[in-house]
């Protein structure tokens, strides 16, 4: 199966906007602090929109010559620390937006404890680097040696059956 320009277009430019709308979620989400239900939104909406980068990046992922060969092991040794970074994200991001809601809800103030700080710089932060190693890996399994049989993936396979 080879990769059109047209389908990995569409893919690339739904990633993008995927991550652009997470971005957004992240910086106006603190602006609508006046309506829980507004929070409760934009936080299902941004958990949504992680659920949804994530299994593009996996489609794409199983669309590949290197994934329909078997050869899943060259996808994992180079796209693990994007896929660690996603879930870790996701994961940081689920607890924040459960702890912002469940203090909101239990007071009618919300107070940033010292504890709450340091988790919500540790969730942006990790953004960042989620940001970052997405882009990256979603613009890096564009590369035609993952859609066509090559001399790299024969060769490793080759290599793999002598070792067994």
């Amino acid at each position: 199966m080879k990769i059109t320009a047209g389908r990995y277009t569409f893919i690339l430019t739904l990633q993008t906007l995927l991550l652009v709308v997470d971005w957004n979620i992240n910086i106006f989400a603190l602006l609508s602090r006046q309506s829980n239900a507004l929070m409760l939104i934009l936080f299902i909406v941004q958990d949504a929109c992680l659920i949804t980068s994530l299994t593009l990046l996996l489609i794409t992922f199983f669309s590949t010559y290197v994934f329909q060969t078997g050869l899943v092991y060259i996808l994992y040794e180079r796209f693990r620390t994007t896929l660690i970074i996603c879930m870790f994200y996701f994961i940081l991001t689920t607890i924040l937006h459960i702890w912002s809601l469940i203090s909101r809800w239990n007071n009618f103030r919300h107070s940033w404890s010292t504890g709450f700080s340091v988790f919500f710089i540790l969730q942006r932060l990790t953004g960042t680097i989620y940001y970052y190693y997405y882009k990256r890996s979603s613009l890096r399994i564009s590369d035609p040696r993952f859609y066509e049989d090559t001399d790299m993936e024969s060769s490793r396979l080759n290599a793999q059956v002598v070792q067994n």
